[in-house]
């Protein structure tokens, strides 16, 4: 049996490629569309990146720009602004990490424990609704209600009281920035554990209830275990691309708090390459980003291995 199964797997295997188009050219024809948008929006501009290496002038063109090695990479580094952008960078990433990460799990369970399908519909529609809103929209409703001219402001003047300057302190950034991403893309990122929760099975609840356990043992010994594959493998894609902490969002606000505040390196980018015409430093920071954001992704992929997680992809034994 083991003999004809292996040699039906070779017959399969290898299968005439005429054979093979004949079965599955209505396949290949709907990934064309994708294959060619990931051509030619994703893997083409990766040839740009050797600007990063050149004395780049846009009226020379890449062909003809001179070539100096690492020295956008060592004015780079040079720069201070290039890293008070890091360091905004970070810390922004840091908090996002910590306060947007867990809520979509929380909204998620809380879906999921409401007993009335129409009201579950509702939430659900609800909290989907901000992911549709432009940043553009959404910072102007954080300006209309938390503005110094907004809603609340005016109620503290009303009130006697000295309003807060909500959108324009740089130091509570960050928290501003986290409060208007749950509020835009949390509802849309407890879809993918809202799908993860309807394969649990029912019959490890109804067990646990039977043997005494109660709302709260429930939840910590059959559906956060259940959860864990899909939080792993969401935290590894986040910390992967750690270093993109956003831009329409910061560019919007950057001159309300300051650049000392705003000025992240999607911004950075921006500012010296577009703005500013330093081309070559703006693809330096640009491919360095890159390539830390592929370490990260790899180094924490392998730590989801030693925990004995699948991650998001694997060795083939």
């Amino acid at each position: 049996m083991l003999k004809r199964a292996s040699s039906t797997t070779r017959v399969k295997s290898g299968l005439p490629f005429a054979v093979k188009w004949r079965r599955d050219w209505q396949m290949v024809l709907l990934m064309i569309p994708g294959v060619l948008f990931l051509l030619v929006f994703f893997y083409l501009p990766v040839l740009g990146n050797v600007v990063a290496f050149q004395d780049f002038q846009p009226y020379l063109g890449i062909m003809h720009s001179e070539w100096n090695g690492l020295q956008n990479f060592v004015n780079l580094y040079d720069n201070p602004d290039f890293w008070d952008a890091l360091r905004n960078t970070l810390v922004l990433a840091a908090v996002q990490l910590l306060l947007f990460f867990p809520v979509p799990i929380g909204l998620a369970l809380i879906v999921d424990s409401l007993v009335s399908n129409r009201v579950r519909r509702w939430f659900q529609t609800i909290a989907y609704l901000p992911h549709f809103l432009s940043w553009v929209l959404v910072v102007t409703l954080f300006q209309q209600s938390l503005g110094g001219a907004g809603f609340l402001n005016n109620l503290l003047r009303q009130a006697g009281l000295d309003p807060i300057p909500f959108m324009t302190n740089p130091d509570t950034f960050p928290l501003l920035v986290v409060a208007q991403l749950i509020w835009k893309d949390a509802g849309w990122a407890m879809i993918i554990f809202l799908a993860a929760l309807t394969t649990v099975d029912v019959s490890l609840y109804e067990a646990a209830a039977a043997d005494g356990a109660g709302r709260w043992r429930r939840l910590w010994h059959i559906t956060l275990p259940s959860l864990r594959t899909v939080i792993v493998l969401l935290l590894i894609l986040r910390i992967g691309d750690i270093l993109s902490v956003g831009f329409e969002q910061f560019i919007l606000q950057r001159d309300s708090v300051g650049p000392g505040a705003a000025e992240v390196l999607d911004t950075f980018t921006y500012y010296a390459g577009v703005v500013g015409g330093d081309w070559s430093s703006g693809a330096a920071a640009g491919l360095a980003k890159g390539v830390v954001g592929a370490l990260l992704l790899w180094g924490a992929n392998s730590l989801a291995h030693r925990l004995g997680e699948p991650g998001i992809f694997q060795r083939r034994s």
